[in-house]
């Protein structure tokens, strides 16, 4: 039954992320949908909410582009409901996926508090996408679609607990890796994830050692 909604609903996405280069674009749906629903095979929830909400949580994403400043989840639900207007869901389950995706970047370490299994899973999914190889390569990609610098040695690295993609406090893409990426797997919610997540954490430090040791030129 997923797989059909999701056949139904990809022309539509596919035409709406074309143009994006910040990371965000139909591959990251893609496999976002695909850690979501392999931990949801583990972990338990819903499977159509899971993998219709992943495969639609970035549409604030599109808005944000268009209009030039910060777009919440919670904004995009009126367009997430008209792209899931051509299909037959009812009410219930669209509201579900609505919850998911408004819901998906409420981080716990926030002080948010959010228990629904269907919203922690995409939100596992999500910040799993963020890390590891792929991580890497889409924070680079986010990074030059914003004008950041890879790095600026004259800015302190900063691990603070307070990341809000609005404030856009990140100095360089490096920043980044410290201001919330190397946090990640100490916040993931599901065991599925926590594990997934170790070995993506790995990678991206001996990514950042490999990085500064060139950087100085070390290498």
């Amino acid at each position: 039954m997923l797989e059909q909604y999701i056949e139904k609903l990809r022309p539509i996405v596919i035409d709406l992320f074309k143009d994006d280069s910040s990371g965000h674009d139909i591959g990251h749906l893609e496999r976002t949908m695909r850690l979501a629903l392999h931990i949801q095979e583990k972990e338990g929830g819903d499977r159509l909410v899971i993998g219709i909400s992943a495969f639609l949580h970035d549409v604030h994403r599109i808005l944000q582009n268009s209009v030039g400043h910060f777009v919440s989840p919670k904004e995009s639900l009126s367009t997430v409901r008209e792209i899931l207007s051509n299909t037959d869901l009812d009410e219930e389950t669209i509201k579900k996926i609505c919850y998911c995706i408004e819901y998906h970047e409420h981080y716990n370490w926030n002080g948010n508090n959010v228990d629904d299994i269907n919203a922690l899973i995409l939100q596992d999914a999500d910040n799993l996408e963020a890390i590891g190889a792929i991580g890497i390569g889409r924070t680079f990609s986010y990074g030059g679609s914003h004008n950041l610098p890879m790095y600026d040695e004259s800015v302190a690295l900063n691990e603070n607990n307070d990341y809000s993609e609005f404030k856009e406090s990140d100095k360089s893409t490096i920043h980044h890796f410290y201001h919330k990426l190397f946090k990640l797997k100490d916040n993931m919610n599901t065991t599925t994830a926590k594990a997934m997540a170790e070995e993506r954490t790995s990678f991206m430090i001996k990514f950042v050692d490999e990085f500064f040791a060139e950087w100085k030129g070390e290498k």
